[in-house]
């Protein structure tokens, strides 16, 4: 009960968080000059390093938080949490390039726990982290409008190789009423439309399983420079870090609407996904977004900005697969681009079931699970021990340990 309640009221916070982020502060810039546009982000991770300097100087990962939490008392303070979102809604909302699940699972973790805290003697026989989980789950599920991947991904994102253990109902409890309440507000459309039938030859099965292990190899060094940025934000000073990161977002951004004419750095991002599925859309032009798009996400965390680091992967992924598919000329690029989600995704936060279910569920085309997960499997194995967080642990490490 505890957990369909955490999981309801995130789904509600996460519903006006996505109101203000997205029809507020992302519609209301897109009023302004393309230039000015450009430059934005710069004045969000200011406002961003401003409100967790208030907060107590917070760290700017949110996910990160979630797995650090996971893994030690299972607590995340009460009073962080509007100081993070509102961080969160001045980096995204600036249009630094990340997504809102970062803080969504913030909410959705930091809500569990306050209801961890609050009933500590009815919870005491059950793990401690069951609340947190459900919140969690509950967040991703919401915010992308798929509850399978909200459960698996909030099990499966503490571990680079396992699961969470014994605590699949709360997941599976807050994933679903997160899911339902934060769609009885906002509909049920899925996040990424999508064209074309899924393809059951053997030559397109072993395609995907190929691309998947070449996106895991580029997932896997841009997971290390993802870290590197982390680490620029953690030991150089608030003002140098805005400069770089919001420099780097401005550059990547006008270099690429200079070229294409559009908005595709400053935004989440299902944008640039649809436009790369234009068959008029050059392969330069792509794979310079791709680029773009990784230099941005990096200057946004370099720059302390508050943003999901699961959609910047979902879309860097899609662009190389859609890169890929026009490089061969497939008579099926719809293929590679849901190949390149899901290895994308998979091999960044190494979390390959997760990717599938989101596969599944964005597109509300259950068919793509099959390419979709010999991609995310084979992106997975590429990875070794690389991901785009430090936190996470070897689930054969924890199985020793006890």
């Amino acid at each position: 009960m505890l957990a369909a309640v955490a999981g309801a009221l995130t789904g509600v916070g996460v519903a006006l968080g996505e109101w203000v982020v997205v029809d507020v502060l992302l519609d209301g810039a897109g009023d302004l000059d393309w230039w000015m546009q450009a430059w934005l982000p710069l004045v969000g991770l200011a406002a961003a390093a401003v409100v967790l300097r208030l907060g107590g100087r917070l760290s700017s990962g949110s996910a990160d938080e979630y797995i650090k939490a996971f893994h030690g008392d299972g607590d995340l303070p009460a009073r962080a949490v509007p100081f993070r979102l509102v961080a969160t809604a001045a980096s995204v909302g600036a249009g630094a390039p990340g997504g809102l699940e970062g803080g969504s699972v913030y909410l959705g973790a930091a809500i569990g726990a306050a209801l961890q805290r609050r009933y500590r003697a009815v919870l005491a026989s059950t793990d401690l982290h069951s609340l947190v989980v459900a919140g969690a789950a509950a967040g991703v599920a919401a915010i992308f409008k798929a509850p399978a991947t909200g459960a698996v991904f909030a099990l499966e994102v503490p571990y680079r190789d396992d699961l969470g253990r014994r605590l699949l109902v709360p997941a599976l409890v807050g994933s679903a009423t997160g899911y339902l309440s934060f769609v009885a507000l906002v509909g049920t459309e899925p996040r990424l439309v999508v064209s074309g039938e899924a393809p059951f030859s053997m030559k397109d099965l072993l395609g995907a399983a190929a691309l998947g292990v070449g996106i895991g190899a580029v997932v896997r060094v841009w997971a290390k420079v993802i870290l590197a940025a982390k680490a620029f934000q953690r030991r150089h000073p608030d003002w140098m870090c805005v400069l770089v990161g919001g420099a780097s977002i401005g550059v990547s951004a006008t270099v690429v609407h200079l070229a294409t004419g559009e908005h595709l750095v400053l935004t989440p991002g299902y944008n640039a996904i649809e436009w790369a599925t234009d068959p008029r859309v050059g392969l330069g032009a792509v794979a310079l977004l791709i680029v773009a798009r990784m230099v941005g996400t990096a200057g946004t965390l370099a720059g302390g900005g508050v943003v999901g680091l699961f959609l910047p992967l979902v879309v860097v992924g899609g662009l190389m697969g859609r890169l890929v598919g026009g490089a061969i000329d497939a008579p099926n690029v719809t293929l590679f681009i849901i190949v390149g989600v899901a290895a994308g995704l998979g091999a960044g936060y190494r979390v390959p079931l997760a990717a599938v279910m989101f596969v599944a569920e964005a597109t509300g085309r259950p068919g793509w699970v099959v390419p979709g997960l010999l991609a995310a499997v084979g992106a997975d194995l590429m990875m070794g021990d690389s991901s785009v967080t430090p936190y996470q642990q070897s689930g054969s490490a924890v199985v020793e340990e006890h």
